[in-house]
Order: structure tokens, then sequence, then C-alpha cells
């Protein structure tokens, strides 16, 4: 098969079209740049703004935030400042770093930094063959480089295994809600909700206003941290509104919160009939004899979420632990990644919802646009990179993420709920004990050897629901923790091998480099 070239060379490249990325590619826009936005979805907005063809509805929230990007996207899509195609899935990245910083000086003034490559494929319909995916499609490799990148990849659900997790009917409260706000379709008629943190209240209230009935609210945490972070809740006092919203329907409904409660089994035979929530004491175990059976024909847990940074990885930044616990990418207040040209925004800094993606999308936008302009020697960038106004919200509502993550954290009790066959991959229906013979029998002392071992993490969905509990369990059986980011991949998402073999070759050596549009006999192209 031939093979094609690498399209024209863009200024910036957005990945992920959420809150993060879309504010990301407006304010690079804006800055002047040359920007296209890369997403798996088939319409902007993310998992936030997750909607179906008529818009987003009554139960999406930040809608006047939602209209404003929007009407951005729009405006600049009209003007040829920006390109967005949706149905793109990303499955690399790579960054060569930059001549001048490779020879150890400075990059001659007519020289543009290195490109960074970006590989996707997007899904076309098939002509006439008869071949191709589920959907009627096949796949199609496209590349594209460009001068910056901002990775806005956002997160998915953190999942807990339980016993009984695997029966039909037990979801991820994301996943409960997707399907409320995307199809206007609800997970069951009782649905019992549980896990911890303010999200549970969302996805509690959306049920409840949509006709569900809510059996049971569980939290984990007790509240007790709110008291001692006050001070960032000040600062951030529309997320008090939000709250008091949810608490406002549940009243309504009466549905009241139990606190320092799990749910820690569900049961069934086709799908989930009950399940079983206990009493939980500080470190999280279950209290002897609290346990209660309460009957549901669904079940949504939610334990916050996991950074997606395989791409992020793949590019060469640095993986550190979020402020819940979970994986990060490490970056500047601006989401410059140590490695230049390379930005990231949202969840992949550490999770922090919404209204924080959206402030360092602008700043992650305005330092990639500030990059791509300059000439690869160190030139300051436009003066809207690092506006003080934007650092300092930024800065309010990381202090209100890290209130919230300290007021609701995950404690390691969970793990003496689990049973000798819970199932922790459900994928490849790998139960705990098949994990505690790879370490007690086999010597395995980390969460990679333990999944050659055992193929947790092997399945469809490539580790993304069982990798964090693999690496807690094996960190608890070996005394040895893993490193964060022990899961990325070199491949971020499942393609096809013939969309594989397809992808065009990178026709940038590192030690070659852009020419500068602005030098002279310089060209975009």
């Amino acid at each position: 098969m031939t093979r094609s070239n690498p399209e024209a060379i863009w200024d910036v490249v957005v990945v992920g079209a959420g809150p993060a990325g879309l504010a990301a590619a407006l304010e690079a826009a804006e800055a002047g740049a040359r920007v296209v936005v890369l997403d798996a979805e088939a319409r902007p907005g993310g998992q936030y703004w997750r909607h179906g063809p008529a818009g987003p509805g009554r139960y999406h929230h930040d809608l006047p935030q939602w209209a404003e990007l929007a009407s951005g996207l729009s405006a600049q899509t009209a003007a040829g400042r920006l390109e967005y195609r949706p149905g793109h899935q990303v499955w690399r990245v790579e960054a060569l770093p930059d001549a001048g910083s490779q020879a150890g000086r400075r990059a001659p003034a007519a020289v543009v930094h290195a490109v960074r490559t970006v590989h996707a494929v997007r899904t076309v319909a098939d002509v006439g063959t008869g071949t191709g995916s589920a959907a009627g499609g096949v796949e199609q490799p496209v590349t594209l480089t460009a001068r910056a990148l901002v990775l806005a990849t956002g997160a998915h659900d953190r999942s807990l295994p339980f016993p009984g997790w695997e029966l039909p009917g037990v979801l991820t409260a994301g996943a409960a809600q997707a399907l409320l706000k995307e199809h206007g379709v609800l997970a069951g008629d009782r649905v019992v909700v549980g896990g911890t943190g303010p999200f549970l209240l969302s996805v509690a209230a959306g049920l409840l206003e949509a006709g569900a009935r809510v059996p049971a609210l569980v939290e984990a945490g007790d509240g007790a941290g709110w008291v001692r972070g006050w001070r960032a809740v000040v600062p951030a006092r529309n997320k008090l509104r939000e709250g008091a919203g949810y608490a406002a329907v549940l009243a309504r409904h009466r549905v009241l919160p139990r606190l320092r409660h799990a749910v820690v089994a569900a049961h069934g035979r086709d799908r989930v009939q009950a399940v079983t929530i206990a009493r939980l004491d500080r470190a999280w175990r279950a209290v002897p004899g609290s346990q209660r059976r309460v009957d549901c024909d669904a079940v949504a847990v939610g334990w916050g979420f996991s950074a997606r940074i395989d791409l992020a990885l793949q590019a060469g930044a640095v993986a550190v632990t979020g402020p819940d616990g979970g994986p990060a990418v490490a970056a500047d207040p601006c989401g410059r990644t140590a490695v230049p040209g390379v930005l990231v925004a949202g969840e992949l800094t550490g999770v922090g919802g919404a209204e924080l993606a959206v402030v360092e999308g602008r700043l992650a936008g305005a330092a990639a646009a500030a990059h791509a302009s300059s000439s690869g020697a160190g030139r300051s960038g436009p003066t809207r990179d690092g506006r003080p106004a934007l650092l300092a919200r930024r800065s309010a509502l990381t202090a209100f993420a890290a209130a919230m993550h300290a007021a609701h954290p995950v404690r390691d009790g969970w793990l003496g709920r689990l049973e000798a066959d819970t199932l922790i991959c459900r994928c490849e229906e790998v139960p705990l004990a098949r994990l505690h013979e790879a370490v007690d029998d086999l010597g395995a002392t980390d969460p990679r050897t333990v999944k050659l071992l055992t193929r947790c993490g092997m399945g469809w969905c490539q580790g993304r629901i069982c990798a964090e509990a693999v690496a807690a369990v094996v960190a608890d059986r070996s005394g040895v923790p893993a490193a964060p980011g022990w899961n990325a991949r070199p491949v971020a998402v499942p393609i096809t091998l013939a969309a594989l073999a397809a992808d065009p070759l990178p026709t940038t050596d590192p030690t070659q480099t852009v020419p500068d549009p602005d030098a002279p006999g310089g060209s975009d192209d």
C-alpha cells in the first residue's frame, strides 16, 4: 500500500475538544496561530458537555460557558483560522527535539522548532467492498505535523473492583450520566449511587430529575475534610451554588446521602438485582454487622477520575502523582511540559473540573501560539501568554481542587473488601487470587510483570478500567509502590493492523528543522 505524505505543518495541533481543548484552540487561533483540533467524538464538548445532535439540554451544566466556546469555534472555523476534525482517534504523538537544543546551543534565527508528529485514524465509509468496521467503515490513517502540540485528552472514571461488579447493570457514575446526557436514557429505574466525591451529587440529582429512583446514595467520606479546607472554597463560590442546587434536588426527592458508607457487593444472576452497602471505619474497612441489602436494577459507582496521559508520555512528558493520588503530567502553570512545544491542559495536570480546564486551556493555547510564533531562539511570545488574571484564577481553582481531593481521599481499606474470586480485570476475567499468586509464588513486584503473568489489562479496555486497581493490589501485596505512568503504551487506542501499516512515515529528521515563515523565502508549508 502506498504511504501518503503528512499534511502541511500547522502552528498548533490540539488533541481533544472538551472544555480544555476548545479553550486552548480558540485562544491559539485568536493569537494568530493556524490551529487544527482532533477529537475522537462526533461532536465537540467532551464528556462534560457530551450531547446528542440537538445539543446540550437540561441535564448539562455551565451552558453559558458552552455557548461561548461553541460560538467561538464556529467563528474561528468560518474565518479559516481553525479547523475542527471530529471522529479522529489519535493513537500516537512524537515530539522531536529542537536542532538548537540538540547541539547544545541556540537555534539560528531562521529556524523554528522541530516538528511534532500526530498519528490518528478516522473511520470513513467503505465504498462497495463490504469490508471494514462494525460501523460500516474503514480506518483511514491521518498524520499531521505541528510546531506546537496541546494535549487535552481529559479523563475517564476511576474504577475500584468489588464482588459482583462484573454484573450487567453495574456502571461507572460517568457512564450513567453519559447515557442521560447524550441519549436521555436512564441507567435503570432504581439506581444505587455510590463512591466518593461531589460528582456523585450531580449524578444522583440528574437521575432523580429524569424520573429514576435512588434508593441509596452512599458516600465513603465523612465530609470533615471540607471543614479543614474551607479557605479554598471561598474563592469558588459558584461551586457552593452548584452544590446547593444538587442538595435541593436530593431534598425534594427525600434522598439523604449516607456518609461513611460504600457499596461492598452486587448481587444477581443475569443482571444486578441488589447491592450490599456497609458502614466504613476511618480506614474504609467494612464495619462488621453494618451490612444492609438494597434492591435495585442498576448501580452507578464513582471514585473520581483517571487522567488519560498516554499521549503526553509518548511525547516525552514526565508522569507524576496528581493531587488525587492518580496519574498526572508535570507542567508549569501555562501547561508547558518538559518537552518544548508540548503542552497539556485540563485533567492531565491534575483532575480539577471543567472550569479549571477552561482556564488551563486558555493559558496553554496562548503559550502554544507563542511557541509556534517564536524563532526557536527563546524569544518571548505574545503578551496573551501567562496573563495574570488567568493565572490567579487558575491558582484559586487549583486550591479548590486540592481541597476537594483532600476531603474525598481514596483509602486503601477497599482492598480488604475483596474476595479471592473477585474479578480485578473484567475483560480477561482475572480474579484477585491470580494476582496474589503472581506476587507470592512467581515473585512479581510490579504491575507490569503481573500484567504479563496474568493478562490483566490485555483485554478490550487495555487496562483503562483495571490498571489502577492492579497497581494497588500489587503494591499492597509486594510492598513496592508502582511508579506514576507505569501503564503507558506506545499505541494509545486500539487500531487495525491495516491502518497501522498504511500510516504515513514521519518525514522529519530530528536533525532537520522547520523553515520560519517570517524569514526570507519561508513558507507555512
